[in-house]
């Protein structure tokens, strides 16, 4: 059965996309720890990021800091923490969470945004994704 996230790349479950290629997507978090939490994905499904080709993982890193640049040129932030949990979805998937504080990372503290927000986050880093 392919994962919530195979079915946000196939489109048959929308999300807030902020950067796209071949090989990889970006899209928000919709249960974010802070505005513009960002999840990085392979489009291949795979579930452990230690099963993942070596080359790919590296390509994966690479996608990750790139959208990274472009949340910390958006989102006013200390630093953009990168995490790779696991657990909450069968497939490989990089945390990009702008923080102020440890406790941004927690997975514990969580915010609220409404659609418009949403979108208009994912709008920004987008844009400065494609400037990059």
């Amino acid at each position: 059965m392919p994962s919530i996230f195979s079915k946000i790349i196939s489109g048959d479950i929308p999300s807030f996309k902020v950067a796209e290629n071949e090989k990889f997507l970006a899209f928000l978090d919709i249960n974010p720890n802070t505005r513009g939490h960002t999840l990085c994905i392979p489009k291949k499904e795979v579930d452990d990021f230690l099963d993942l080709d070596p080359s790919l993982f590296k390509e994966l890193i690479g996608f990750s800091r790139d959208v990274a640049l472009a949340i910390k040129r958006t989102i006013p932030c200390e630093k953009v923490a990168l995490s790779i949990v696991g657990l909450e979805v069968p497939h490989v998937h990089v945390h990009l969470i702008p923080i102020t504080a440890i406790k941004d990372v927690t997975f514990i503290n969580k915010v609220k945004l409404d659609k418009d927000e949403f979108i208009n986050t994912a709008e920004k880093i987008a844009l400065a994704y494609s400037s990059l």
